[in-house]
């Protein structure tokens, strides 16, 4: 278990666990590398989604790191900033974890998504003249993986997901800045993103807006619309029709190098 914050750990609550995150080496070689932040509504992370998955990014010869982000109680920004520091933490060790540090990706299911979009739309180049060394790494990802993500906060909102993230009584600002269709540029990483047709806690309007804005934005992205299946599949294993995401999802990801 890799902790993320060694010393001071910012907006700690006194009891709660040390934000942390799994590594799951594919092997000795220099490899590129994806983040994995798991669903769960900001309230929790789903097991589900995360060893299980690492574990099948390792079979394509990726590194893969599992990040035990912060949920509730914890609010904005507390889930992004230990998302940036994963990130950092993984380029600033590159050499000595033989990971690639041009090829770092990250992937995220529901909530999870909306963390990892939120890092794809919200990162910054590092701080050159911070005392931290991982601080000044970089925090954008090199490539941006959805499963029935979370993206905007305002009419085909997940309400559990914005309540655990801002609290009761969110204001219109704080939900404009958090729906993350709106913050897409030319400079997000491409992007590959599926979903269900009749997902009922995360409407599939959440997958077409930010697949629509990445358009404009002209952003690489694939989108793969499955017709029917409960929310949190994960890997989908025992759907047949819906498992298929991970195969599309690997062609997609040879293509970018990864």
């Amino acid at each position: 278990m890799i902790h993320l914050w060694k010393e001071e750990i910012p907006f700690k609550l006194e009891g709660e666990e040390t934000p942390s995150m799994m590594a799951y080496p594919a092997g000795d070689s220099t490899a590129p590398a994806m983040l994995i932040f798991p669903g769960g509504s900001y309230a929790r992370r789903a097991d589900h989604e995360g060893e299980p998955v690492a574990k099948w990014l390792n079979g394509l010869g990726i590194h893969a790191f599992v990040v035990h982000y912060r949920t509730a109680p914890y609010r904005h920004p507390v889930p992004l900033l230990d998302a940036s520091r994963a990130i950092r933490l993984v380029r600033h060790h590159a050499a000595s974890w033989n990971v690639d540090p041009n090829r770092i990706g990250v992937l995220g299911f529901s909530a999870g998504g909306h963390l990892a979009s939120t890092l794809a739309t919200k990162y910054d180049q590092g701080m050159a003249d911070a005392a931290d060394p991982v601080e000044q790494q970089p925090s954008r990802p090199d490539l941006l993986v959805l499963g029935y993500p979370v993206i905007t906060l305002g009419e085909h909102r997940h309400e559990g997901s914005m309540e655990n993230l801002l609290g009761p009584g969110s204001s219109g600002e704080q939900r404009l800045f958090l729906s993350n269709e709106r913050h897409v540029t030319k400079e997000t990483p491409p992007s590959f993103l599926w979903h269900t047709a009749d997902d009922e806690p995360v409407p599939v309007e959440n997958s077409l807006l930010f697949a629509a804005a990445l358009s404009r934005a002209s952003v690489p992205f694939d989108l793969h619309i499955f017709e029917s299946g409960r929310h949190g599949l994960g890997l989908a294993e025992g759907y047949k029709e819906v498992s298929k995401w991970t195969s599309v999802c690997e062609s997609w990801l040879r293509k970018h190098g990864f």
